[in-house]
């Protein structure tokens, strides 16, 4: 019986984690967030109602999970806030039920307008950033000049360092990026409230998890951003700052690699990418409109269109090879309902050499084609399917193809946004 389950993307981010995370959690004791921050969104529609989340591990829709933000997570206090408001209202009530690791980095407003600012001064060769200060809260973090959660329990201590990081950031912001100076009194005054809030909330993480692990508790890993997104395995750099690749689990909560029992990768039946960057299968005029309407293809952060197109399967089979991946999970196979034809990219080519390369390096991505493998489309809907047999005979041969072509098996089928809209071939827990 597996009891340490990792979700994780392996495309670009957007695959649908949330829901998986939120299904599969109903059995786990915990869910974690390792990585990122409230630039990720995770959508769960809930008996038709959506819920978004973007710190609050998705599984805490379940009334007995614990949800853990651990150190790898870079944790913005008011942001954080909002969303517990927004989950009362909803009334779902996390009170004693969500845990902050105490070496969190903190995301403060002198993050954000740095991430602004640069965007700004970029111009057309901008990153595409979401502006919500990710980025530099990182760059504190490695540079060792960070802020962290456990600061906020000694104010005169916070105070100080405060004052010297704002200075520190006005010297840039002011004189290189022309941008009005920080107040760090008002930042400080917006800080302390959150911190009664959110005071009892902090702990040591790692050792929670150790010991759930010691009680043979069920643990969910849960993933934000995907594979080419990753700082060090990403399509660089137009990727984000922290490893959304597995090896961001170990790093971002203190759990070791034996610990970890099973990693199931969350693919689109297409591909999407939001913002700038490499995107060999990109598709436009009326596929793109099929994938944007019926896939509803834009950013549960920004509200910004995804690009998107046909099956990545280089991509995807790189995305198995660098996170050991145990399994797939194929979510959205609802948006190809209606389609003649449907593409795999199998291989790409240089368009200089002619040769056939199997991943490209950072100056090769604008030389290189996609090679497409051509599957016949389905008119039958597969929306809200739940069992395999209530699948088209074409999708079943679209599945096959790519667990063949990525000598990975497909475990979980989403087929719509329902948390109920799940065909389960094997029980993640028990295979």
């Amino acid at each position: 019986m597996k009891k340490n389950i990792v979700i994780l993307g392996t495309q670009w981010g957007d695959e649908g984690k949330g829901k998986i995370v939120d299904y599969i959690s109903s059995d786990a004791s915990y869910v974690v967030r390792y990585q990122g921050g409230h630039n990720a969104g995770h959508t769960l529609v809930v008996n038709e109602k959506k819920i978004i989340l973007h710190l609050i591990p998705s599984g805490l829709l379940h009334q007995n999970t614990i949800g853990i933000i651990a150190n790898g997570v870079v944790v913005s206090p008011a942001e954080l806030i909002k969303e517990i408001k927004m989950l009362e209202k909803n009334n779902i009530f996390i009170n004693k039920r969500v845990f902050i690791s105490d070496a969190s980095p903190l995301i403060l407003q002198y993050h954000i307008e740095m991430d602004i600012a640069r965007e700004k001064k970029l111009g057309i060769n901008a990153l595409g950033t979401t502006g919500r200060g990710i980025g530099p809260a990182y760059e504190d973090k490695i540079a060792r000049r960070a802020l962290r959660i456990g600061d906020l329990k000694n104010e005169k201590n916070l105070s100080t360092r405060l004052e010297k990081i704002v200075h520190y950031y006005n010297h840039q912001l002011v004189n290189f990026y022309q941008h009005k100076p920080i107040d760090y009194k008002i930042i400080l005054r917006d800080l302390l409230p959150t911190i009664d809030v959110i005071h009892d909330m902090i702990q040591d993480t790692t050792n929670i998890l150790h010991k759930a692990i010691k009680d043979k508790k069920k643990i969910v890993f849960e993933g934000a951003q995907g594979s080419f997104l990753d700082i060090d395995h990403g399509t660089y750099p137009y990727v984000t700052s922290s490893n959304s690749t597995v090896g961001g689990v170990i790093t971002g909560t203190g759990v070791g690699p034996k610990d970890l029992d099973y990693i199931l990768g969350i693919t689109k039946a297409y591909s999407t990418r939001v913002g700038y960057g490499p995107f060999p299968t990109e598709v436009f005029d009326d596929k793109d409109r099929h994938f944007s309407n019926k896939g509803h293809e834009f950013g549960s952060t920004t509200g910004r269109k995804r690009r998107t197109g046909w099956l990545d399967a280089v991509s995807l089979c790189r995305a198995v090879k660098i996170n050991s991946l145990s399994s797939l999970c194929i979510t959205k196979l609802d948006v190809l309902d209606g389609l003649d034809e449907i593409k795999i990219c199998v291989a790409y080519k240089n368009i200089d050499t002619l040769e056939i390369i199997s991943f490209p390096d950072i100056n090769e991505w604008e030389k290189i084609v996609p090679i497409y493998k051509s599957y016949p489309g389905w008119t039958k809907k597969t929306l809200g399917a739940k069992k395999m047999e209530d699948l088209p005979y074409e999708a079943h041969h679209y599945i096959n193809s790519i667990e063949e072509i990525t000598q990975t098996p497909v475990d979980i089928i989403s087929t719509g946004p329902e948390r109920s809209d799940i065909i389960l071939i094997k029980d993640v827990f028990e295979c």
